[in-house]
């Protein structure tokens, strides 16, 4: 979803680092990894480039990311925007607030994980193609979306920019996207009573991926949070309409 970023990021005069996650699109797989591995991944970036302290922009799975890497190195993070992000899951938050198809990824990961690891398999070939465009406004209804994620949707620079991110990490191969799927099911490692560093938190009121309620938690535990949230927004209108606003948001910190 990083390309969502780059025309309001060259508006307002910022540097995007968008690296892939170990095991997704051409990044090697990391077998075994945890969450906690992320910021040594970052920090050698960073080193590499010549980076002393940066802020960071986490999309939905992005979050516990961000969150890891503003815990592990409050002296380099200014500040992290979490635009609809994930929940820590291992935590037994109430699961109803899930999309269902995380509720029952997350049931079968605990119960028969080597299913699961098949189902990836199988979905691959499929979810890796392209659909033609002629296709894409039966894709919106099949995935029942929310109206305004649907109407965001129907432009195609948003489509491309949302749905590109997702055929490239299964591109890679089945193995790297169930290795990054895991880290969602297991413990984080730390807590979010653990992350100090300004936090932005965007979030819709529509948003079916993790509910309005389940982020309002999430604020309530982060230290240093300031709440955003967007009537008549989901999980995949918010970045798109309000990209800009977050990033301003964000270097305002």
């Amino acid at each position: 979803m990083a390309q969502l970023t780059d025309e309001p990021a060259r508006a307002l005069g910022i540097r995007i680092i968008s690296p892939d996650r170990p095991g997704i699109s051409a990044s090697s797989l990391q077998p075994d990894r945890k969450l906690a591995d992320w910021p040594r991944v970052i920090e050698g970036i960073l080193d590499h480039l010549g980076i002393g302290k940066f802020r960071m922009l986490a999309i939905s799975g992005g979050a516990p990311y961000a969150y890891a890497t503003a815990a592990t190195m409050p002296n380099r993070v200014q500040a992290i925007a979490i635009i609809c992000g994930a929940i820590p899951m291992a935590e037994g938050q109430d699961a109803t607030g899930l999309l269902p198809l995380y509720r029952w990824m997350l049931a079968l990961y605990r119960s028969r994980p080597q299913l699961l690891r098949r189902l990836f398999c199988i979905a691959r070939p499929i979810l890796a193609l392209r659909p033609p465009v002629r296709l894409r406004p039966l894709l919106l209804k099949m995935l029942m979306l929310r109206p305004c994620d649907a109407e965001s949707l129907r432009d195609a620079a948003a489509f491309e920019a949302i749905f590109e991110s997702q055929r490239r990490a299964w591109r890679g191969s089945a193995e790297g996207v169930m290795a990054d799927a895991q880290i969602y099911a297991q413990p984080w490692g730390f807590s979010l009573e653990d992350v100090h560093v300004p936090v932005r938190l965007w979030h819709g009121t529509q948003d079916r991926a993790f509910s309005v309620h389940l982020a309002e938690e999430v604020v309530k535990r982060l230290p240093n949070c300031k709440a955003r949230l967007i009537d008549n927004a989901g999980h995949y209108s918010l970045p798109i309409r309000y990209m800009r606003d977050i990033l301003s948001d964000l270097i305002s910190c």
